[in-house]
């Protein structure tokens, strides 16, 4: 008998009818009727020229022949069903993607896009780390470990892609605008100023307050700094808790200017061009896996999108 012609209906009907012992019920759990289920066993037995069930006016029992072919049928499909897993496996292992970011881009920009991207790409895999320590990218059996970086280029032994360009801005609570005035950079010398103290890994410190104020032509006034941050993050709460004022870039600040828990007040005027940059980092040999491929073309495209929704430059 060619595999080819097998009749793969009647030998999962007789399958089903064996381990239920029953036409009836073998018919109910398939959606099937019992009649449908009495045709394919006997076009199966006709087939083998063997009677599969010893039938009886009462219903019908396997016979031995029946229940070696069954046995043979289970045992097929579990090697089935186990190759399906393994294969399974195999994708979801070879789909893995791992990728490092500075933690204030990963939450305040990525990880709100990435949702999107995940819904469409069920077989991808994103793990984020947030270790700033520059290990190399690398392809690997169909997935990849890349890094998203925020410094001063160029970066050495990589590829790199520019997502965007930096830009730092004031920004604000609604409530602490409403009831402070703010019509010049002067103003702000009254206010609580919040500032994130961060150095790259290049040893390059991360623009200021005093960098602002020179940028804008104050070169001589005293800054107040009232409080200093190691984190994005935690000087943003603090900034949308209304309990100061400080400078922010599109990457962290754009969702939450969108949403309204933050305000520029002085819209888009006096803005420091950093000298930082986002870029993603890629090995500089070989080519990404087509899923790796996918999800760079992806972020790629995000931050087209972004840099158009913001004005700035890539």
């Amino acid at each position: 008998m060619k595999i080819e012609r097998l009749p793969l209906n009647a030998l999962r009907a007789f399958a089903e009818a064996a381990r239920a012992g029953s036409f009836k019920v073998a018919a109910s759990r398939l959606g099937v009727t019992p009649g449908a289920v009495s045709r394919q066993i006997k076009q199966l037995e006709d087939r083998l020229g063997v009677a599969l069930f010893d039938r009886y006016p009462n219903g019908v029992r396997v016979s031995e022949a029946g229940r070696l072919l069954a046995e043979d049928i289970d045992a097929g499909l579990a090697r089935i069903a186990s190759g399906v897993q393994t294969a399974s496996e195999r994708a979801r292992a070879a789909t893995t993607l791992t990728l490092s970011a500075p933690p204030s881009l990963a939450q305040f920009w990525l990880l709100p896009r990435l949702a999107n991207f995940e819904a469409q790409e069920t077989q991808i895999d994103i793990s984020l780390d947030a270790d700033q320590n520059l290990t190399a990218p690398t392809w690997h059996a169909g997935g990849a470990r890349l890094a998203l970086r925020y410094g001063r280029g160029p970066w050495p032994g990589v590829r790199s892609l520019r997502l965007f360009d930096d830009q730092l801005f004031p920004v604000c609570a609604p409530a602490l605008l409403e009831r402070t005035h703010i019509d010049t950079p002067a103003d702000l010398l009254a206010l609580p100023l919040l500032e994130v103290v961060w150095q790259s890994r290049q040893n390059i410190a991360f623009p200021g307050w005093r960098d602002w104020f020179d940028a804008v032509g104050m070169h001589d006034a005293k800054v107040p700094i009232q409080r200093r941050f190691s984190l994005y993050g935690m000087a943003l709460d603090q900034t949308i808790a209304g309990r100061g004022v400080m400078l922010a870039n599109p990457a962290v600040a754009s969702d939450r200017l969108a949403s309204g828990v933050l305000v520029r007040p002085f819209g888009n005027r006096f803005v420091l061009d950093s000298p930082f940059t986002y870029d993603l980092l890629l090995p500089t040999t070989g080519n990404a896996p087509p899923k790796a491929q996918r999800f760079i073309d992806w972020l790629i495209a995000e931050a087209k999108r972004f840099r158009e929704d913001t004005g700035m430059s890539s």
